[in-house]
């Protein structure tokens, strides 16, 4: 059984996986290249980010994957690409269930507390394993498809999405191990033996 404070720090442990999450989904960087310069060039940079590809040649970003890129020989990366955009905005919508989970347990009473800490556990594994799951389809594709060469890297975005799941773990079992071994709440206290 948890107590509200356990539920008030894995939920505010849980707010920072999510800002991890936005942060990494917004910023167009989980897979960039940057060209080795010499003193007089400007390097070329380009990387990829869910839904934009964006280069330093253009100086802007593009839509990404477009119509172009999703036929052909490139129909395999296309589909694991935006698998990898459906998971990240499959794992937003679970962060948004699992915040109203943990608001239920919060404001709920005694009863919810016993017991909500199955519900916001399961929540914060789901979302986790969708993290994984994408974070592992980009590593693939990194090391597998032709596109990516020497001087390619998985870039910020991945790392944030790889910290995300990682604290998600150990809200999960930090959780897990209060509701375990901590006293229920409110419990009688023992009485000391005065021998």
């Amino acid at each position: 059984m948890t107590r509200r404070m356990v539920y008030g720090i894995g939920l505010w442990v849980f707010l920072a996986a999510v800002a991890l999450t936005f942060t990494s989904m917004a910023l167009p960087s989980w897979i960039s290249y940057t060209s080795p310069t010499t003193s007089s060039q400007k390097p070329i940079h380009v990387s990829y980010g869910l839904h934009r590809r964006c280069s330093s040649l253009s100086g802007s970003c593009t839509p990404f994957p477009v119509y172009e890129d999703c036929h052909g020989e490139d129909r395999y990366f296309c589909s694991m690409w935006r698998s990898v955009g459906f998971l990240m905005n499959f794992s937003v919508v679970l962060e948004l269930a699992t915040f109203v989970a943990f608001a239920v347990v919060l404001l709920g009473g005694r009863s919810n507390r016993e017991g909500g800490w199955k519900m916001c556990v399961s929540m914060l594994g789901v979302v986790m394993v969708c993290q994984i799951a994408a974070m592992a389809i980009v590593a693939f594709l990194f090391d597998h498809d032709n596109r990516f060469f020497v001087g390619w890297k998985l870039d910020k975005s991945w790392i944030l999405c790889t910290v995300s799941w990682v604290v998600l773990l150990f809200d999960i079992i930090g959780i897990s191990f209060a509701a375990k071994m901590m006293p229920a709440e409110d419990d009688y206290e023992p009485i000391p033996d005065r021998r």
